[in-house]
């Protein structure tokens, strides 16, 4: 481990802290400068023990298109729940639908529930301890297989990619 490395584990964590913290105090004065660095300083170091390892981007490009497809989906979703919301004669048919995972990465398995929680109309509801199923809580239920093919293809299959996991 590099000297650097050693004292700041996370130098973007790092950045971020100082200029939250520069934000949040709305000062830039001597005193807070250096208290704020050494917050940003002291909390990663203090932190770190409790880090997962951050499993490498294997292919950025795809990582991309997979932000474009959730902000895409999140877009869609909100329209989705906008209009059966204002459509007084049309009734949700909300259910919940166990999803069988794939991917066994921690990390994985987390952004895909938080993906799925971000769309409007699903939640992620429960991950089983042995991580082999998800509990989804859907607001309008049409067809639990087509429901559970389209978050495999769209969702967790790139995030398999991203990572290769």
């Amino acid at each position: 481990m590099t000297p650097i490395l050693r004292f700041l584990p996370a130098p973007m964590l790092s950045l971020i802290l100082l200029v939250t913290w520069l934000l949040m105090v709305r000062s830039v004065t001597l005193g807070q400068l250096l208290l704020g660095v050494i917050l940003a300083i002291g909390i990663p170091l203090l932190t770190r023990q409790f880090w997962l390892p951050f499993p490498r981007v294997k292919h950025p490009l795809k990582l991309f298109r997979f932000l474009l497809c959730v902000l895409g989906d999140i877009v869609v979703a909100n329209l989705h729940v906008s209009l059966l919301i204002l459509t007084p004669k049309r009734e949700p048919h909300p259910g919940f639908v166990e999803y069988p995972l794939q991917v066994k990465d921690r990390l994985a398995i987390t952004l895909l529930a938080n993906t799925i929680t971000m769309t409007p109309g699903t939640v992620s509801t429960n991950i089983r301890l042995d991580q082999t199923s998800l509990l989804i809580h859907v607001l309008d239920m049409k067809d639990e297989q087509k429901l559970i093919k389209e978050i495999h293809e769209r969702y967790e299959r790139p995030l398999r990619e991203i990572f290769e996991c």
